[in-house]
């Protein structure tokens, strides 16, 4: 068996190593086929001989393997995992650990409990009285599992798994909780022990959360005063010997100490009613914890989970007023408002040192954990329950800030600081949105007079105000945006533009995203902020100014840095449209060298995103001009990116490949287009399932265009058998069907005669043996497709001498069970609006339901009606681009929507506008044509049917 080993090691080694790495994971790729090779990957996690990378990166290529579906393999082989994976995980080192910790979290999810329902027993099994690095194991693999139903909804299924977890897993658990109190106790003094035991501790309480999350189990609510002592116990623990000497990372009493805030939160907005009686000394605690923090960063996570707690304790109306009188409220300003909004030296370092952390933590939400963040939403929360009270008490502390800063602003500009964050933390109301900022203030004090009287001055001043000013000043206006008046915006924007030119990271930076966010901006009145005619004539040198910021360090990582200077850039070309036709050599040339430059090392998704998303408006609004000068242009790069087999940017060039095409007004396929045609068909190309939306939008846009060439040089079944790919598999088959459909519109009915049959079998085969509810409705969409389309040769008579060719009578089944039922839950216009073409065709001219299926006949009748009580509405085919907050999209090796260049719906019956009036004519004529056989069969229906 090491024979076996020592070929996949190496080639593990490989992908280590940046010149190795691709073909390293070909080969491993190849190897995936070969079998036990699980196995072997988890006997190389197993041997200790091999080096600790080694080791890591075959647990990081086993759970890759895993996500893609460990039931492709002999069921012997999946038990044989399961089998080894717990006792494997509790033996290995941390690293090694989080990985298969995550593979377990992987399989379960498909299979917990039903089908490991022995994971439990196992686990349990495995817990000790002392030995903690066996127990921390299998704590990882319980919580890398029952974190998984912290965000799902209630379900009979979910409390059945919950259920079964409780009656097994927590009895011990809580006796691990009481063993792991006893033992700290005995090693006080033992630094080493102390370590191993937190790292437990703090797993027992994600456990404790975990397990709670749902519903309060009834073992903890029975011992709900001892487990709150445990819990009060450890909150206010100290020990000499878990103090770290870096002040800038958190220790594990620190972790431990927020994690019981964390739950101290659940049990709070949860099981109030039984936990409200033990709070007291929690809120007491809390505050010490508070007031007694210093400001160093390893106490961040502490202070701001705290913070949380408190917040979520004056949520209760009841506990909300001990905070109800002035002085109180002066003191929650004083000893925990202040301390932990006021500008920090490290806030300070990290501005000068690391810029864009600074940014990212201050502006993307993702300082969910940041002092600055929860001590905001605490006072926010005050606010909540006695406005007046807190505007007035913190009014004179913004007042006496203001007042500082006026008499000496060189020595005291971080007063005006802290004034400007107090004032933002009082005057906005409600929920801050990603695309409108604040939308609803304090009536008790006002926005634009506050800025005008103190913040304007710092963004009309070109010189003696400090960086950090500058930003909260452009900060203030990015905050409050939507309380701004049009007028107002057109008079401050220049002032913000003007910043872009700041020598200052962050504050350029910062004006970067103020112009971005104004862009998209919209009244409801009055349309956008900015339209065309306001941004065109300052839209050459706005971009040029910020491609010189993306690109002045050429290093890869430099120049991929900043994502939002690229949202920026992406921002200003959706908004001039095609304003931006007279700059598009500039423009094009800046998109060409920085993609050549990021290709090398693809390191921030973000900005990566950005960066094509402005390609694709730039082919929107540029293509449909000169689409032979884009297309020239960015086949050489895009080329590139695909020769060289850059994951990341795949799934995106293929898209910007078909907008290209798409955009071009010629109904023919350029020679860059038609030499894409044999590499785009490769099997190997469509087994990224990253890579399929985008390749099934590639070759849907060629097809049309290239049929002639695809049959000439005899790849029509190469296309067909990518169809019986993509349909063969639950997360393609709906791209499947759009192949296929694009495919019988674009050839002929004799040149798909012979592909007719067994297409139709592999559905039917689908349907059969493992239907899903999208495949069943897309297959009712895909019938509807083709019997709408009697003048191409196709039609319902057509679909019903093709199922009769499988198996004689299979048509009636078919289209009474799964056709006309399934067709009135067809949801998009367009679909309703094929299906109502549909049946009224079939009722107008089908032999078949004639003279064979007259009760289909009459049903068919009834499903039209049915459709027409809501009949489709034409739709308007909005061109507008939709504004996705980025951290709702998922990055990495995988697909990600381009929304600049997104396929616009095209409607196939644009001359039926009015369809009820169309049916009606359509219906009147055929009658006519066939010599009143349609009124007949109408009359014979009413007279059956009533």
């Amino acid at each position: 068996m090491a024979a076996d080993l020592q070929p996949v090691a190496q080639l593990l080694d490989a992908t280590l190593d940046p010149r190795t790495n691709k073909q390293a994971e070909i080969s491993l790729l190849q190897q995936e086929k070969t079998p036990g090779f699980s196995l072997i990957l988890l006997q190389i996690v197993a041997n200790d001989s091999y080096s600790h990378t080694t080791r890591l990166a075959s647990a990081l290529c086993f759970k890759n393997f895993d996500e893609e579906g460990i039931y492709k393999l002999p069921q012997n082989e999946v038990v044989a995992i399961k089998q080894e994976l717990i006792g494997l995980m509790v033996s290995v080192p941390p690293a090694v650990q989080s990985q298969l910790g995550e593979a377990i979290s992987v399989i379960a999810s498909s299979d917990f409990w039903e089908r490991w329902d022995t994971l439990v027993d196992d686990l349990v099994s495995r817990l000790t009285v002392d030995n903690t690095v066996v127990n921390n194991g299998v704590l990882q693999v319980a919580h890398s599992i029952f974190k998984r139903w912290r965000p799902l909804f209630r379900s009979d299924d979910l409390f059945t798994e919950i259920n079964h977890v409780l009656s097994k897993f927590c009895t011990p658990f809580l006796t691990l909780f009481e063993n792991t109190d006893r033992l700290i106790d005995q090693n006080k003094d033992n630094k080493q022990a102390l370590d191993q035991l937190f790292a437990t501790l703090n797993l027992i309480i994600k456990l404790f959360y975990d397990l709670s999350c749902q519903d309060l189990p009834p073992v903890f609510e029975e011992n709900l005063p001892a487990i709150a002592a445990l819990l009060h116990k450890y909150l206010t623990y100290e020990n000499p010997l878990l103090r770290t000497t870096d002040d800038a990372e958190a220790g594990s009493l620190e972790h431990v100490k927020a994690g019981i805030c964390e739950v101290l939160v659940l049990y709070v907005q949860k099981y109030e009613d039984a936990f409200g009686p033990l709070l007291g000394r929690f809120v007491t605690s809390s505050w010490d914890l508070l007031t007694a923090a210093g400001p160093q960063i390893k106490f961040d996570i502490l202070v701001s989970k705290a913070l949380h707690f408190l917040t979520a304790v004056t949520h209760v109306q009841e506990h909300a007023q001990n905070f109800n009188s002035e002085q109180v409220l002066g003191q929650v300003v004083e000893s925990v408002i202040l301390p932990n909004l006021t500008l920090r030296e490290s806030d300070e370092e990290l501005f000068e040192d690391e810029p864009i952390e600074f940014i990212r933590r201050d502006l993307e939400g993702s300082d969910s954990d940041t002092r600055r963040r929860a001590a905001t939403d605490f006072l926010r929360q005050l606010m909540h329950h006695f406005e007046k009270l807190v505007t007035d008490v913190v009014s004179r502390y913004i007042d006496h800030y203001l007042a500082e800063y006026k008499v000496n602003p060189t020595g005291k500009w971080k007063s005006k600081d802290t004034a400007v964050y107090l004032f933002s933390s009082i005057a906005a109301k409600g929920v801050t949105t990603a695309a409108q900022g604040v939308k609803s203030t304090n009536s008790l004090v006002n926005v634009i007079d506050f800025f005008q009287n103190n913040i304007a001055n710092d963004l009309i001043a070109d010189s003696g105000v400090p960086p950090i000013l500058k930003v909260d000043a452009i900060k203030f206006l990015y905050t409050f945006r939507s309380q701004m008046t049009k007028e107002q915006w057109h008079t401050a924007f220049p002032l913000v533009v003007k910043h872009l030119q700041s020598s200052d990271y962050v504050v350029y930076t910062y004006a970067a995203i103020a112009v971005e966010r104004v862009l998209s901006l919209s009244t409801e009145n009055e349309g956008p902020i900015f339209g065309k005619e306001d941004l065109s004539p300052l839209a050459k040198d706005l971009l040029e100014h910020l491609f010189k910021l993306v690109e002045k360090d050429t290093a890869p990582e430099k120049v991929q840095e900043n994502e939002f200077l690229m949202k920026c850039v992406m921002r200003v070309l959706i908004v001039i449209k095609d304003g931006v036709i007279p700059s598009v050599d500039e423009v094009l040339s800046h998109f060409i060298d920085i993609t050549k430059n990021i290709s090398s090392n693809p390191s921030n998704p973000r900005f990566y995103y950005y960066h094509f998303e402005a390609i694709g408006a730039l082919i929107r609004f540029a293509a449909p001009s000169q689409p032979e000068k884009l297309e020239k242009s960015l086949y050489e790069p895009f080329a590139t990116v695909l020769q060289q087999d850059i994951q990341e940017f795949i799934p995106y060039v293929f898209q910007l490949f078909a907008a290209l095409l798409e955009a071009n007004p010629s109904a023919s396929l350029s020679e860059y287009y038609t030499s894409l045609i044999p590499p785009v068909i490769m099997p190997s190309l469509w087994e990224s399932k990253g890579n399929v939306p985008a390749l099934v939008r590639l070759l849907s846009s060629m097809i049309p265009r290239g049929a002639s060439e695809i049959v000439k040089n005899n790849q029509v079944e190469p296309i067909l058998g990518i169809f019986q790919k993509l349909i063969s598999a639950k997360a393609s088959e709906t791209y499947g069907f759009d192949l296929l459909e694009v495919v019988i519109a674009s050839f002929s009915v004799s040149t798909l005669e012979p592909y007719f049959v067994p297409m139709l079998n592999i559905m039917l085969m689908r349907l059969q043996n493992s239907k899903t509810d999208n495949f069943t409705l897309r297959f009712v969409k895909f019938y509807h497709f083709m019997s709408s389309r009697d003048k191409e040769g196709l039609g319902a008579d057509f679909v019903e001498r093709l199922a009769d060719q499988i198996q004689a009578g299979v048509f009636t089944p078919l289209y009474m069970s799964i056709v006309l039922p399934e067709t009135q839950k067809i949801a998009r216009p367009l679909d309703r609006k094929t299906a109502v073409v549909s049946l009224t065709k079939t009722l107008a001219d089908s032999t078949a339901f004639a003279d064979k299926y007259k009760k289909g006949w009459g049903y068919t009748c009834e499903a039209l009606l049915k459709l027409l009580e809501n009949p489709p509405v034409p739709s308007d085919m909005d061109d507008s681009i939709l504004d996705l907050d980025v951290d709702d999209i998922s990055f990495g090796v995988g697909f990600t929507q381009l929304n600049t260049c997104r396929k616009l719906p095209r409607d196939p019956w644009p001359e039926i506008t009015d369809v009820k009036r169309w049916v009606g004519s359509y219906l009147k004529e055929a009658d006519s044509r066939h010599s009143g056989r349609v009124s007949a069969e109408y009359v014979e229906w009413m007279t059956v049917a009533f």
